[in-house]
C-alpha cells in the first residue's frame, strides 16, 4: 500500500459520497472514521465500502473530537503498511484534485501541508470574521511556537509513515481542531522537513461548520502548553 487518505465524519452524507469515489480515482486508499453520525453517514461509508476494496471504515461509539479521530486514523493506516498518510475534510473544502500535488511535494519532504497563506493560495467562500479569526490564530501560533509555517491550521496534509510512527499518538493532547498545530509543532521539532503547498480552501458546501469557541480556546491554550513544553525540555539540556 502506497497512500491512505484519513476523513473524520460527522453528519456529512450528502459530501462522502460524492468525495471518496474521487479520491479512490487516484488509485489511493480511503479510510473514513465516524462518530456515530445520527445522518446515517456511516451507513453511507459501508456502502462504499462493500463496492471497492480500497475503501476502509471506522465507527466509533459517539462524537469524541477530530483530533482523537485522527489518531484512530493514523494509527489504522500504520497498521495496514500506509507509506503516505494523508488527512482532510470531507466537506470539499479541501478540493481531492490536491493530492497528487502533496504526494508530489513528499518527495523531498516528510510534511506536505496544504496551505492557504502561501503566494498561491486563498480561501474562498468565508466572512470577515472567520478570516480574522483564521489568521490571527496562525500568526499567534508562529509568533509564540517559532513554527516556521504560515497555516499552522491546516487540515490538509500528507506525512511520511516515519513522521507519524515517530510520534506519540496516544499521547496527543489535542481534541478539536488544535490537534492540526501540535501535530505539526512535534514533526517540527524533531527536525522532520515541512513544506507548504498553496491551495484553495473553500467553505463548506453542505452542512453547518463545527468550529465553536471552545475548540477555538483550546487552541489558545494548547500554543502555551507546548511553549512550557518546549522550554522546559531546552532547561533539562
Amino acid at each position: 500500500m502506497e497512500c491512505m487518505v484519513v476523513i473524520p465524519t460527522y453528519n456529512e452524507r450528502d459530501n462522502i459520497a460524492r468525495l471518496v469515489p474521487q479520491i479512490v480515482g487516484f488509485d489511493f486508499h480511503v479510510l473514513i472514521v465516524d462518530d456515530n453520525s445520527p445522518d446515517g453517514t456511516g451507513d453511507i461509508a459501508e456502502q462504499l465500502a462493500c463496492r471497492h476494496r480500497r475503501i476502509h471504515v471506522i465507527h466509533r461509539p459517539g462524537k469524541e473530537g477530530l483530533g482523537t479521530a485522527y489518531v484512530r486514523g493514523f494509527q489504522y493506516a500504520l497498521e495496514q503498511g500506509a507509506d503516505l498518510i494523508c488527512q482532510m475534510d470531507a466537506d470539499f473544502s479541501h478540493d481531492p484534485g490536491d493530492l497528487p500535488r502533496l504526494l508530489e511535494a513528499m518527495k523531498e519532504n516528510d510534511v506536505a501541508i496544504g496551505s492557504r497563506y502561501v503566494a498561491g493560495g486563498r480561501a474562498e467562500n468565508w466572512g470577515l470574521l472567520r478570516k480574522l479569526m483564521s489568521r490571527g490564530a496562525n500568526l499567534y501560533t508562529r509568533a509564540i511556537l517559532g513554527l516556521p509555517l504560515h497555516d499552522c491550521t491546516s487540515g490538509f496534509r500528507c506525512f511520511r509513515r516515519q513522521a507519524l510512527s515517530s510520534l506519540n499518538l496516544d499521547g496527543m493532547s489535542s481534541s478539536g481542531y488544535s490537534f492540526q498545530i501540535e501535530v505539526n509543532y512535534r514533526c517540527w521539532r524533531k527536525d522532520y522537513r515541512l513544506v507548504e503547498v498553496p491551495i484553495t480552501f473553500r467553505g463548506r458546501r453542505v452542512g453547518r461548520s463545527k468550529l465553536s469557541s471552545a475548540i477555538f480556546l483550546e487552541a489558545v491554550l494548547l500554543v502555551w502548553r507546548l511553549r512550557w513544553e518546549g522550554l522546559s525540555r531546552s532547561t533539562l539540556h
